[in-house]
């Protein structure tokens, strides 16, 4: 009987964890991202970080190591990415989106620059989400 109530009650903490949000949540947090490849292949770096969150307490870790917050971040990228050429075309390939808790969802996936004059460039990343006033933005972002 102990093994059927401990069942049950994993049972529905997982159901509450799991189900806290809807499919708008995963609709809205896709579409976030798509608006970020176009604000990117567009050449905006500036409405590119309007997916992030506007705190000090921003993370992007990447292959330089760890930048904290979002005007570091921004700024990371703007070095990082001077010009067309360098920005290249971004393309994200999604993985898998969860909510572990609610108004929080993690994201996996790929991403790629078809960079015709410097090379391509791509790889991984990992992207903690929070839904603060209403609204998703990326917290932490790890980039490889």
């Amino acid at each position: 009987m102990r093994i059927v109530r401990l069942t049950l009650l994993l049972w529905g903490l997982f159901n509450l964890t799991s189900f806290g949000q809807t499919s708008a949540d995963r609709k809205a947090i896709l579409a976030i991202l798509d608006r970020q490849t176009g604000d990117w292949n567009a050449g905006n770096v500036d409405k590119f970080m309007e997916g992030y969150w506007k705190s000090d307490s921003l993370t992007f870790i990447g292959k330089v190591g760890v930048t904290y917050g979002y005007d570091a971040t921004l700024a990371s990228y703007r070095k990082r990415y001077p010009d067309r050429a360098s920005m290249g075309t971004l393309k994200f390939d999604i993985v898998r989106v969860t909510f572990p808790a609610p108004n929080v969802a993690y994201v996996i996936g790929r991403w790629h620059l078809t960079r015709p004059q410097i090379g391509d460039a791509g790889g991984s990343f990992t992207l903690l989400w929070r839904k603060l006033s209403g609204r998703w933005v990326i917290v932490s972002d790890h980039s490889s």
